[in-house]
């Protein structure tokens, strides 16, 4: 049943992005059984550190559940890390379990100063191992880890056995699926009256401005139904864009805020997303485009 789940899940996360239905359907069945079930092997003598500088003495303990992210040097890292969307994540985590669900972080970077730059920018002391012979995916060759980062994320059980493959960073019912399974409680927010919306600009253009440079801009979510509106998760396309958002609920005519900041490290045009998630009558997010050019 619960495979079951979590591919009806994985299903509409892909597809309300894009629209090859059956190819990717199918694929992702096939992941999914392919995974789950399966024991993660650790490389011996693991060592993490602290900002890549300062080594711990964190040690992979023995836990009913462990969360493994696992990150290549495939692509762009900034986007796929998302530190300011784990630490929320495992504050939230350690509040609810009491410290007892370790979050195991994995690099294997093709750039070692670009990891310390992205974990010094976003104050990230969580311990995280540098695995530059990525030991940690040779070690599981038999199952080797996708390229997509979306399979890059495991919760695993005591045995350290996949129970879950998802990121709960970039997925918000996968996000609910880690913390049930965790807690054994359904997501608080999942029960609240639902409601529907208007924002104020649905596409941004910043144009051309300089590299390293960083453009704002607040959208505004209106509430036009008859129930207060709950702004639950905001996530983007990229690790260089950072949001922020009221986290009050809003009367029906009332409007709540996300600020939104962009720094682009690389020249270039971007196109990213924002997605605000909701108590939405649809159980759909809305999406917010936002591009430019970096020169």
């Amino acid at each position: 049943m619960k495979t079951v789940l979590l591919y009806i899940l994985l299903v509409a996360a892909f597809f309300s992005c894009n629209n090859e239905q059956k190819k990717k359907e199918k694929q992702i069945l096939q992941l999914v059984n392919e995974w789950q079930g399966k024991q993660i092997v650790f490389p011996k003598n693991a060592v993490f550190t602290r900002y890549l500088t300062d080594t711990t003495d964190f040690r992979i303990p023995q836990s009913d559940y462990k969360i493994l992210i696992y990150v290549d040097s495939v692509g762009c890292t900034s986007c796929k890390l998302k530190l300011d969307k784990w630490k929320e994540l495992i504050e939230y985590t350690d509040s609810v379990t009491h410290g007892n669900v370790p979050f195991l972080f994995f690099f294997h970077p093709k750039n070692i100063k670009e990891i310390h730059y992205l974990l010094k920018r976003d104050g990230f002391d969580h311990p995280v191992c540098i695995d530059i012979n990525d030991m940690l995916n040779k070690l599981n060759k038999l199952n080797k880890f996708r390229t997509d980062m979306t399979f890059q994320t495991f919760l695993l059980d005591k045995n350290n056995k996949v129970i879950i493959v998802g990121n709960p960073i970039n997925n918000q019912n996968v996000k609910d699926l880690y913390l049930k399974q965790i807690t054994g409680k359904d997501n608080p927010n999942k029960n609240i009256p639902k409601t529907t919306v208007e924002v104020n600009q649905t596409d941004i253009d910043f144009g051309t401005f300089d590299k390293f440079k960083t453009k704002e801009t607040t959208i505004e979510v209106k509430n036009t139904g008859e129930s207060p509106l709950v702004i639950v998760d905001v996530s983007t396309t990229c690790g260089c864009t950072a949001a922020t958002y009221d986290k009050r609920p809003a009367k029906p005519g009332e409007s709540l805020r996300v600020q939104v900041k962009i720094t682009p490290k690389d020249t270039g045009f971007f196109d990213e997303v924002v997605m605000v998630r909701y108590n939405s009558m649809n159980n759909q997010p809305v999406k917010v485009k936002i591009k430019g050019n970096a020169r």
